[in-house]
């Protein structure tokens, strides 16, 4: 077994760094080597563009993280705060600033988006519920929503001034009461306020207070009990709908992985095929660069689809199946998960090797199709029907039939005087 994993990797190697059996210099092997490494970064960049192009469960379902962030909160005042905060006001207000309901990542400088521009350029269509969530939202940003916003935050602006001057005053109160504890004539007084009128103006000041924060409560209320803000409230309490909406974002997050991995497939799979069909084409006819060239390129392709193989075994839909299954079975023993997974992927690595082995690389499929078109079984190159070696490799074409002792073509399976099997070094 190692020794033909050995004479695969030297086969390997001599077809990579040689034009017609002859080896480049090291100048071109540099170039060549150059190349593929250009050519490998553009193909894993398009495996990365192509695996964008399914729209994601985050775009899909973009309202889902701030109806949970609402649902989860549980602040007294959470609808207002959340009703305020989507309520823009115009440049001579003051703008609570955009609205979180709506992701910020989609946010380019001072414009937004809607939601329906998610899809643009992806595979795939942003949820219904998400497109009316997203209505409820614009509606809550409505004239008398604004008029009232503007009035809650005049009255709060006065409330945080009535609670400034009632804070300098108690220090000048403080210090005045000292003095006058102390027994010093008013007229050293560093202070301009009296401790009566200091009490007088704190108290007066507290009435105000009391007074505007008892309409902010009713103009909170007001805020929150709009036609508009009771429909996206509605809306965000509405179970059946959350529930739609977080059972498909957890279908499409169990099922994205795998639709990634299908459509970077699809990306590789066409390029690997071009590349082996010139490949073969070029070796039947002798083009010595450009099977060299199409060799290079068939193995650049696979690399990646190795990659993205042992990625859906890590990721795909099937591990989380058998993922969930063993959990079953196991409850929280995670970590038997972990030794499967040690067992199982050298083995499924075997069984990619042993594929290409036996339908790829498989010398008896070569020879077969060599013989028959009269080239030779190991460079390929054209021969005479009775040249016993290769002219070109110098490899032997015959071997001695065990049965009868004829020459018989080698890696075929049978002799072709008697018949009989013939054992074949692969």
């Amino acid at each position: 077994m190692f020794s033909r994993l050995r004479r695969s990797i030297g086969r390997f190697f001599n077809r990579s760094r040689r034009i017609n059996h002859k080896p480049i210099n090291r100048f071109s092997l540099i170039i060549i080597i150059l190349v593929d490494l250009f050519i490998l970064f553009n193909v894993f960049a398009g495996l990365d563009d192509i695996s964008r192009w399914p729209l994601s469960p985050e775009k899909t379902y973009p309202c889902r993280s701030e109806w949970i962030s609402y649902r989860e909160d549980t602040a007294e005042e959470k609808d207002y705060r959340l009703i305020d905060q989507l309520v823009l006001l115009d440049s001579e207000g003051q703008s609570t600033g955009l609205p979180s309901a709506i992701n910020q990542s989609y946010y380019r400088g001072s414009y937004y988006g809607s939601y329906q521009d998610l899809s643009r350029g992806h595979l795939g269509e942003v949820s219904e519920i998400c497109l009316q969530y997203e209505s409820a939202v614009e509606a809550v940003d409505s004239p008398d929503n604004e008029t009232i916003a503007s009035r809650i935050n005049d009255i709060q602006a006065e409330i945080n001034s009535f609670k400034s001057q009632n804070a300098s005053i108690r220090q000048q109160y403080d210090s005045t009461l000292l003095e006058e504890i102390a027994g010093q004539p008013r007229e050293q007084s560093i202070n301009t306020v009296e401790a009566a009128q200091a009490r007088r103006e704190i108290e007066q000041n507290d009435r105000a207070i009391a007074q505007r924060e008892a309409t902010l409560e009713t103009l909170k209320t007001e805020l929150i009990s709009t036609p508009e803000s009771q429909a996206f409230l509605s809306l965000l309490s509405d179970d059946t709908r959350f529930n739609q909406i977080d059972n498909g974002y957890q279908r499409a997050s169990f099922w994205y992985p795998s639709i990634q991995l299908f459509f970077q497939g699809l990306f590789l799979l066409p390029l690997i095929f071009i590349a082996s069909n010139v490949n073969r084409l070029a070796e039947r006819r002798d083009y010595g660069y450009v099977s060299l060239i199409s060799w290079h390129l068939f193995v650049i392709f696979c690399i990646p689809l190795v990659w993205k193989i042992f990625e859906f075994l890590q990721f795909g839909f099937l591990v989380e199946l058998l993922i969930e299954f063993l959990e079953f079975l196991f409850g929280g023993l995670r970590f038997l998960i972990n030794y499967l997974q040690i067992l199982l992927i050298p083995a499924i690595g075997f069984g990619i090797i042993k594929f290409f082995q036996r339908f790829v690389f498989n010398t008896r499929l070569q020879a077969a199709n060599r013989v028959q078109n009269r080239r030779c079984v190991n460079c390929a190159k054209k021969i005479r029907k009775r040249d016993l070696h290769c002219p070109h490799c110098s490899y032997s074409q015959y071997q001695e039939c065990t049965n009868c002792h004829n020459l018989t073509y080698r890696h075929l399976p049978h002799c072709k005087h008697c018949g009989t099997d013939q054992p074949l070094e692969l």
